[in-house]
């Protein structure tokens, strides 16, 4: 199978979440984001999508996306999926996130090159914030 003609374009974290208004205000209010798209049009949604510059991330509830995929009737939440968000500016996202969410990775520099911390979303996804760095 050849897929040399295949261009892909962007990936977006599609997350099942709990309380879609508890994870679209810590999304928002903690991290930043604001909120392109809602379905339905006003609350109670069943899905959100964020997007912070050139970041997206989509949060469903867990029933809507039974419907289409049942495996997901009863989620593991979080589970082991992580974003990798990279930013520029990761001591000041720190400084304004730290006091607001417990950050469970110190902000470090990684042997990488990376600078980097991480916390958890309200459904335990793991979310690192990484910038890099001159070594």
């Amino acid at each position: 199978m050849s897929t040399d003609a295949v261009r892909f374009a962007s990936v977006t974290p599609n997350l099942i979440v709990r309380d879609i208004a508890a994870s679209t205000r810590f999304y928002c209010d903690v991290l930043g984001f604001g909120v392109k798209q809602t379905v339905p049009d006003a609350a109670p949604f069943v899905f959100v999508w964020l997007e912070r510059g050139a970041v997206t991330v989509f949060l469903n509830d867990p029933g809507a996306v039974a419907k289409d995929l049942p495996a997901y009737a009863a989620p593991v939440f979080g589970g082991t999926s992580t974003l990798f968000v990279t930013v520029e500016g990761v001591d000041a996202l720190h400084a304004a996130v730290a006091p607001h969410t417990p950050v469970v990775m110190p902000l470090h520099t990684q042997w990488y090159g990376m600078r980097e911390f991480a916390i958890h979303d309200p459904d335990g996804h793991l979310i690192t914030f990484a910038e890099r760095v001159a070594q």
